[in-house]
């Protein structure tokens, strides 16, 4: 993402997240900065331990901050089947599909339109709900295990 894109997105993510009610703080910051910049889902873990967090955010802060940004909308926590919680922004108005590796756990965003989304308006149609709202993942076998498994 560019750097302006970026500065935009983040600027979008805290008006979000002040319209919440929640402080500007550098911890917010830096959590949000993160999951903007990163290609993937992260961890709670990989979040508390990241360098622009280390020395200034207790790990307990960064957990407190991950949950309450998910009571908010800001973040997605992916379940993901036994793994670890991964938490990635949910833009406003759009959504990420997940493809999860059941060997070796790499996480990949499915670059395709969601086929999902015309059942959810015929579902809301129908039913007379209002803010629908999904969540799909698929799991299977990556390429790389895959060929590592057939040597």
């Amino acid at each position: 993402m560019s750097d302006s894109c970026s500065k935009k997105s983040l600027t979008q993510l805290i008006d979000r997240c002040r319209a919440g009610g929640m402080r500007r703080t550098q911890a917010l910051e830096s959590v949000l900065t993160l999951l903007l910049d990163s290609d993937r889902p992260m961890t709670a873990g990989e979040i508390a331990e990241a360098p622009a967090l280390k020395g200034h955010c207790d790990p307990a802060t960064v957990y407190r901050l991950l949950v309450r940004l998910e009571e908010h909308g800001i973040l997605r926590r992916l379940g993901l089947r036994d793994r670890a919680a991964y938490y990635t922004i949910r833009h406003a108005h759009t959504h990420d599909d997940y493809i999860v590796c059941t060997k070796c756990g790499s996480i990949e965003e499915l670059e395709m339109e969601c086929p999902v989304e015309a059942l959810e308006a015929e579902i809301a149609r129908k039913s007379g709900f209002t803010q629908l709202d999904h969540e799909l993942e698929f799991f299977g076998v990556c390429p790389e295990c895959a060929a590592s498994a057939s040597e």
